[in-house]
């Protein structure tokens, strides 16, 4: 049985460890973020759910492969359970944000969050999303906000928006908005408009709804376990899908040549 799993499926006592870590929420040495529980209650399904809205590619293989690299260090307990903490999450959401928005080499990353660590209180870091308790809130981007970030016009972002591309939601945009909008204004230097784009979307969305399939009878268990292992299925088709079609393009323009 994987580690993962183990974790879903129990949620055995802590640790002294994990006391320890918990205790620290008020110590002055305490590292970034500040004022966030660090009492590890937290199982891996746990944090992918607080995470996977905001970021839906988050899987049991990358919070791993984040802790491999020194990013996030997860409580361990006698039985080798991993657990998180309030500011745990904060701290992976940190990183992820960074790589999503910023493209920023996990080496920069890790440095940024070392200096960070170093003055917590410095009033240039990003301010933590919980105060203790509750879930995040899901930020929501104006037409003017993704054209900001994205490098392209708020007219642009709009007629992303009219022609399907870009999901509006009283108003506003998910923060994936701001990728989209940054890969179409790269695409229409090359003359790429939003209406050649729709079938690209459709067929995002087909592919969505083939892993939907897949996925929802583990999705639709009370079980815990049952849910993380869908969320985690669902993200390894979709970076699989990705790779698919990246294949096909590749191939495709090897061939016009």
């Amino acid at each position: 049985m994987r580690d993962d799993e183990r974790d879903d499926e129990q949620s055995p006592q802590h640790d002294q460890r994990g006391q320890e870590h918990g205790a620290a929420q008020d110590d002055l040495d305490a590292p970034w973020p500040r004022g966030i529980s660090r009492q590890a209650t937290m199982r891996i399904s746990d944090v992918l759910r607080a995470l996977g809205q905001e970021f839906p590619s988050v899987s049991h293989s990358k919070l791993r492969f984040l802790e491999e690299q020194g990013l996030i260090e997860p409580v361990r307990t006698p039985s080798g359970y991993r657990q998180y903490s309030q500011a745990d999450v904060e701290r992976l959401r940190f990183v992820l944000t960074e790589q999503r928005d910023s493209y920023m080499p996990l080496k920069v990353i890790k440095e940024r969050l070392a200096a960070m660590d170093a003055d917590p209180d410095s009033a240039e870091h990003p301010a933590p999303r919980l105060a203790g308790t509750g879930s995040p809130a899901r930020r929501r981007w104006t037409a003017q906000a993704v054209a900001d970030a994205a490098g392209v016009t708020e007219e642009f972002v709009q007629n992303l928006a009219q022609a399907g591309l870009l999901p509006a939601s009283g108003g506003t945009f998910g923060s994936g908005a701001v990728e989209v909008a940054r890969i179409a204004g790269a695409l229409a230097e090359f003359g790429i408009e939003p209406r050649h784009l729709r079938s690209f979307r459709t067929a995002a969305d087909r592919q969505v709804t083939l892993v939907d399939q897949v996925v929802a009878p583990l999705r639709s268990q009370h079980a815990s376990a049952a849910r993380g292992r869908a969320a985690s299925m669902a993200s390894d088709m979709g970076e699989l899908f990705t790779r698919l079609h990246a294949a096909w393009v590749r191939q495709g323009i090897d061939d016009l040549g």
